[in-house]
């Protein structure tokens, strides 16, 4: 059974420090405190700060969901454990395309990638160390819709319904070395 995330940075900081990860995932429902938990824990890596990049820069829309986990695959985490640079563009969601100034991975630093769909059979296989969070369906739908108001309110439904084929399909609870619940 999944444990109540209090004290969850230190709990997925234990982790990381015990597996002597340099590839920390984490997955989890839209609202369930992925993002927060990521930057904490980014924050406080032992041996200095880890980069951070979130599914968020990554996948290409709103029907995205299973793209985003292929390019942090292939952007990221592959290079990353090849001790080579990744690099990515982040996704502009005003003007519906990849933009900006390419992004780059240095391999010698640890790497967090956070987001939904991030747990895959083939990032779990690049991964050292994975984490799965989630939390009452209400509770995380009211916190998602609060934090991205009316941008994210339109594409809800068809958000939630990616997550659950992503679910079904991948099965990221199980793959995860670590299950936390939000508070």
């Amino acid at each position: 059974m999944p444990s109540r995330s209090s004290g969850a940075p230190e709990r997925v900081l234990r982790l990381v420090a015990a597996r002597g990860a340099r590839r920390l995932v984490i997955d989890g429902r839209s609202g369930a405190g992925k993002t927060t938990l990521a930057r904490t824990v980014a924050a406080g890596w032992p041996g200095g700060a880890a980069q951070l990049v979130s599914l968020d820069e990554l996948y290409p829309g709103w029907g995205g969901l299973r793209e985003g986990a292929a390019l942090a695959c292939s952007l990221l985490l592959a290079p990353h454990l090849a001790r080579e640079r990744g690099r990515y563009r982040r996704f502009d969601w005003g003007a519906g395309t990849f933009a900006g100034e390419a992004v780059e991975i240095d391999p010698e630093r640890a790497l967090v990638v956070e987001g939904c769909g991030a747990l895959t059979g083939s990032s779990a296989r690049m991964a050292d160390a994975a984490v799965w969070l989630d939390g009452d369906a209400e509770e995380r739908r009211r916190r998602a819709l609060e934090r991205d108001g009316d941008g994210f309110r339109p594409h809800w439904e068809r958000w939630a319904a990616q997550e659950e084929l992503h679910i079904a399909a991948e099965r990221p609870r199980e793959r995860a070395h670590l299950r936390l619940r939000m508070p």
